[in-house]
């Protein structure tokens, strides 16, 4: 929840601003117990209070590796 609060004072949009605190965390938890679930296919999970890709190259460039991987059976 902090990043994600974070990313959208960082954005600055102002339809964003007035998104309730209590809102995003139910949408949180929905999305944290059905990707819980998720069993259609592989999944990259990216944890991005460790992988600043948006700000950091070289983490940009293993996720992309990580999908490569995943699509081309590469490495």
């Amino acid at each position: 929840m902090p990043t994600l609060v974070g990313q959208i004072q960082k954005r600055g949009r102002e339809y964003e601003e007035n998104i309730r605190l209590d809102y995003l965390k139910k949408l949180n938890e929905f999305y944290n117990k059905w990707i819980g679930g998720y069993k259609e296919g592989p999944l990259l999970i990216i944890d991005v209070d460790i992988n600043k890709f948006a700000e950091k190259e070289e983490d940009l460039g293993e996720i992309i590796s990580k999908v490569d991987s995943q699509l081309f059976g590469l490495f």
